[in-house]
Parts: C-alpha cells; structure tokens; sequence
C-alpha cells in the first residue's frame, strides 16, 4: 500500500485541464500525488468536497498590499489573510510602495517582510523608473520577483515612466513579460482642469477619458513588438482598447478587472462616491459590455482584482484630492463566480483567466492546474451558495469594500496551499505559511 496521503479532497467536481470530472485529489508532500479513486486510502486529513467544485488555486495578479510606507491602510499580513478568505492561493505584489520596489534591496527587504507573515504564496513586481532601466535584467531574474511593472500614466505612488525613449530602454533590459498601466501622461495633465473644475468623482472617467487609455495602449503595444517584448496590459478598461488588442499575438496578453466587468458609470458614483475612484476608471454600460466581448473572444487573457485599498478618512477628501484605487482581492472570485451563475462565462473559462493563464504567461513553477505534480494548491467553491458581500467580511485595513451588501451566488468555502488547509468556511486556519512562487 503506497505511503499516506497529507491531504484527500473526495468527491468533487475538479476542473482538470480536460474538463470538470467528479474524482479524489490526493496531496502528499506538498503537491498533487494521486488523482481518481481514493475511497480506501490512508490519509491525515480529508476533506468530503461532495457538492462542491474544485478550482486550481487562484493566482491574483495584481495587488497593491501598501507595505512598506501605508501600514495604515494594508499590509502583507492583512492581505494575504483577504487573499485568502476569497480563496486566493497566491499573489502578485505591485511596486508603488514607500519606498518603491526599484532596487535589490527594496525587494528583499518585501521579501523579508514576508517570511513568517504571508498567508499565501507571493511575488513581488519591480517597479521600472528611468534612472533603474539598465538594471532590470538583472533585478527581474531575482528570486521571488514576478517581473517589471511601468506606470506610463500618474496614479497611486511616485513611479513613472512616460517617455518613449525611457520606454524604449526599460523594454531593452531584460526578456520576461512585463506589465503595464496605460494611461498616456501627456493628456492626463492636460485634461485635469476637468477635474478640478467639477470637483465631484462623477468626472473621473472624463479626466480620464477612453483616449487617454487608448493612445498609451497604442503605444506600449508598438514599442513592445519593436522590442520584441512580450507585454502585459493591465485593467483594460474601454471598448476601443479592446478592438485594437483584439487578434494581437501571444507577446500581448490582457488583463480585466472584476470591477470593470460589474459596476458601471455613473451609477457607481452616484451610489458610493469617491469609493468606485479607481485608475484607470470604471466606465459606462458601453464600455463594461465590451470588455465582456473580450472575455468571449479571448481578448482577454487575466482577470486580476488591482486590489487597492485607502482608508474611508482618505477617501472622504473633496475630488481630485481624494486617492485612486479599492480593495478588491477578498472580493475577486464571489463576485466572478457570480457572472459564472448568470451565464456571462463558464467556470471553466473562469479558470482559465485566473489560475492556468497566469501561470502559463509569467511561468509560474507548479501552479495554475489540477495535475500530479503540481504544487497541492485548491479552491474549493460551492457554486449554488447564495451569500451577501459585507463590509464586516472584508479582512483588508482599510476595511471596506465597493460590493457591500450585493447578494451573489457562488462563494468560496475552502482555500488550501501546498495541501495546508489556510481557509475552512470563512475561517483562516493554521499559521503564515505562505512562501515566495518560484518561476
């Protein structure tokens, strides 16, 4: 009889690579050892997952988890301890803290942080200035770095690379996929007497226009193949982006978020404020229904959260002052699981776009499927629980959430990575045992 198993999830309905099968998961030593009959097989601990689904462990590709520098508002262990009670198995951290992740040092001391305090597996991104372009080949092959990330527009933070010559030589260092926030500097600074004028968020998507976005797409996605660069467009927000990105090669993959995908202007303004502030906007129904199609087509490659809290205090500022961003990692996979339910994708295209695509696209060792051999990262959902998003639930520090009181069906019940059980019926479990991803 073959050694124990650490951890047998029986009886669910999996999503393979081939397909959702009802069958037995068996971990052992941290990874998938068995998939199939495991009915008589020793094991320390099982799970009866009959009724529920099992994803490969989500990989949400885009946080802003604020430490070091704005402790106030999230740090790495609020995060991940949000990542995971919305069955989150792993992150990547964005470089717009304080200081910025630019330097070897900066991103061993986030790695340092982490060690012990990390309820998920973790990357950290280099964020690219153009003082540091000569060094990002180096910087992004370092251990527990997930790549480099460009601001070519002013958001949250101090990083900026908004020239096409300093572009140029931040895609000549180095080979991985990096990845963008396209919003064209130029035009925001000219454009923000807008904002000034009005003073009310209902303005932020015309600051903000759909241009803005579209020229800096444009772009990026020309210096990219100039460079033969592979890149990777984040939080796509407009129909005309889509259009354009639409057939482009596999050297050009893209990210939505859940919130592009649900709330729609003005009605979110109108609703919660300064709240549904984020960069690049949320955007009217014509917009939001485009980025649909792009999930359809397969546009679109990522759905990630941009997870990206501020404090009630910060956000309660008069508009323009008040900051960009939401929290949004805790609430990612309720709120797609919900679109699963109301038939706008299936769950298996939902996989896709949040466990096997990020894995593949930034190489991710050992995740981003249900295969033997892979590490033992699962999330278990029951696809027909209907719950209610409260602000009360959110983990995050900052301790809100756009979503409140929107009733979904579909939740997560159980989050386990390397074959840890982290996460059992909205209840964190164990201790800090997350690690960074290895590439």
């Amino acid at each position: 009889m073959s050694a124990p198993f650490d951890l047998v999830v029986r009886g669910a309905d999996c999503v393979l690579p081939n397909g959702v099968t009802r069958t037995d998961i068996g971990i052992r030593d941290g990874r998938i050892a068995e998939i199939g009959d495991l009915t008589n097989v020793a094991t320390e601990q099982a799970i009866d997952a009959k009724g529920l689904h099992v994803l490969p462990g989500v990989i949400d590709s885009q946080v802003h988890f604020r430490e070091p520098g704005n402790e106030h508002k999230e740090d790495l262990d609020s995060g991940t301890r949000a990542a995971i009670l919305g069955g989150v198995t792993a992150v990547f951290e964005m470089p717009n803290t304080s200081p910025a992740t630019t330097t070897a040092e900066a991103l061993s001391d986030k790695l340092t942080r982490a060690k012990g305090r990390a309820w998920c597996d973790y990357a950290f991104y280099v964020g690219a200035t153009p003082e540091n372009a000569g060094d990002l080949a180096e910087l992004e092959r370092l251990p527990g770095c997930c790549g480099v990330k460009v601001f070519m527009g002013s958001s949250t933070g101090t990083l900026l690379v908004a020239d096409d010559d300093d572009l140029a030589n931040v895609m000549a260092s180095g080979t991985r996929r990096f990845a963008v926030h396209a919003e064209d500097e130029d035009r925001l600074i000219e454009r923000k007497p807008i904002a000034e004028a009005a003073a009310d968020v209902h303005a932020h998507p015309d600051w903000r226009d759909p241009e803005t976005a579209l020229r800096a797409t444009r772009r990026i996605v020309g210096l990219a193949a100039a460079a033969d660069r592979p890149v990777h467009v984040l939080h796509v927000t407009t129909a005309e982006e889509m259009a354009f990105l639409n057939g482009h090669s596999t050297k050009v993959s893209v990210e939505v978020t859940p919130q592009h995908l649900t709330l729609t202007a003005p009605e979110c303004y109108d609703d919660i404020g300064t709240l549904a502030q984020m960069n690049p906007p949320i955007r009217d129904a014509r917009h939001r229904d485009a980025l649909w199609v792009g999930v359809a087509n397969g546009t679109v490659t990522v759905i990630g959260s941009d997870h990206a809290p501020h404090t009630r205090e910060e956000k309660s500022a008069t508009y323009p002052n008040t900051p960009s961003g939401m929290p949004g990692v805790q609430t990612l996979l309720p709120i797609m699981l919900d679109h699963v339910n109301a038939g706008r994708l299936t769950l298996e295209r939902l996989v896709e776009l949040v466990s096997s695509n990020p894995a593949r696209l930034f190489g991710i060792k050992g995740k981003g499927g249900v295969v033997k051999g892979n590490d033992g990262d699962l999330t278990l959902v029951d696809l027909s629980a209907p719950r209610t998003i409260t602000d009360d639930w959110i983990a995050s520090r900052c301790g809100w959430t756009p979503f409140n009181g929107r009733t979904v069906t579909g939740w997560p019940v159980a989050t386990v990575i390397r074959g840890r059980v982290v996460m059992r019926d909205d209840e964190v479990m164990d201790k800090p045992t997350g690690a960074p991803l290895r590439f």
